[in-house]
């Protein structure tokens, strides 16, 4: 691969090297100049880090591509090259996103943390807690932290050393990898469950970002295929009233197609916030963890409460749309709660389980909407 300027690890220290050399199982000898470790790197830079999927064992290829929304051919479960195909025309990542990533290791290296772990980090630390104590104000402290713990303890902060899990047992290490079909040594040391987690970090935050897209997408689907067959259901007075409520002026003589797109596009700031709340909910899991058999993305019970909240306050303004047109809305409630709930159980079910979601309130909806025809 032909690159112009520096790679990224020609900045990094040369401890920050040699631990990404054992961390990747690449011999190299001792003592070594900083052009001999520079070289090593660069012969495997792309196969573990470019393209590091080419290494990855069947269960970890599923998982990536269960977070990106993607179906697993039928049969390929367990073929290790039909994965790798799969996952290789899905794949985004280039040497200069890569390049990027690494140059701002803050941004992601505590992506797959739970919000406990963060908060034990700052304690350790002597970094203050924020209040309020949110996800999004947890990470934002520790980032900006980051540079100063790595300075306390003379290290670099691109590829950290074994301080950064300080605060982690043994268990929570191995139960990290455990929950991604991560490999681990049988009967690994400390050291070897450290170089595990912290050399597959980085795909533990894209696999989160990957779900966290898929997700919010089902979501934004679902409700806008609820609203657009409700609209569907209204009279003409009835679309006026709510252009009315609104502040819209409606033209003298306005037909109902016409009445239906006004509303439509006055309407898109409420779509919007819509959506804007199911990204929001996903985010809020962002620590999620995953289980064995491609259950990905067990969120904690706090995070899962704030998605359920989230998630419920979109299909409470859906419910209200078909109350204001005398529906039983009892059937696109229970999608809506299904879907959350599988949310944060699995990605795999995530995927499945928010199509499917959708799929179930277009037909509640569609039900709803011959049955206001009938009444209107």
């Amino acid at each position: 691969m032909v690159r112009f300027g520096k790679t990224v690890y020609n900045k990094w220290h040369e401890t920050e090297l040699e631990r990404w050399l054992s961390d990747h199982n690449v011999p190299y000898p001792t003592p070594s100049d900083r052009k001999d470790l520079e070289n090593l790197i660069k012969g495997k830079w792309d196969d573990y880090v470019v393209t590091p999927y080419n290494t990855w064992e069947p269960q970890q290829l599923q998982g990536y591509l269960v977070a990106k929304g993607v179906e697993v051919k039928k049969g390929a479960e367990r073929n290790k090259d039909a994965l790798v195909s799969q996952v290789q025309s899905t794949w985004s990542d280039s040497a200069d996103t890569v390049n990027s990533a690494y140059g701002s290791t803050k941004d992601w290296i505590f992506d797959s943390w739970t919000d406990s772990q963060i908060k034990a980090f700052l304690d350790r630390n002597g970094i203050p807690a924020p209040q309020p104590r949110t996800r999004d104000s947890l990470l934002k402290t520790a980032r900006e932290n980051y540079q100063t713990v790595a300075t306390k303890v003379n290290d670099g902060v691109a590829y950290p050393g074994n301080w950064f899990w300080a605060t982690w047992s043994d268990s929570e290490l191995k139960a990290w990898c455990d929950e991604r079909n991560i490999p681990v040594p049988q009967n690994g040391k400390r050291d070897q469950l450290v170089a595990t987690v912290r050399r597959n970090s980085r795909w533990a935050s894209q696999n989160l970002a990957a779900m966290s897209s898929s997700v919010a997408s089902a979501a934004a689907s679902t409700t806008s295929i609820i609203g657009e067959t409700i609209f569907n259901t209204w009279s003409e007075s009835k679309l006026k009233e709510e252009l009315d409520k609104l502040g819209v002026p409606v033209p003298q003589g306005s037909r109902k197609n016409e009445l239906l797109a006004l509303y439509r596009r006055n309407n898109a700031k409420l779509s919007a916030s819509a959506s804007r709340a199911s990204a929001s909910a996903v985010s809020a899991y962002g620590a999620a963890t995953s289980s064995a058999g491609n259950e990905y993305a067990q969120a904690t019970a706090q995070a899962a409460q704030k998605y359920n909240e989230v998630y419920s306050k979109v299909m409470d303004y859906y419910t209200m749309l078909m109350e204001q047109v005398g529906l039983a809305s009892a059937t696109v409630s229970s999608a809506g709660s299904s879907a959350s709930k599988q949310a944060y159980r699995s990605a795999s079910s995530v995927s499945k389980s928010a199509s499917s979601a959708a799929s179930k309130a277009s037909k509640a909806a569609s039900a709803a909407s011959s049955a206001a025809k009938a009444e209107l």
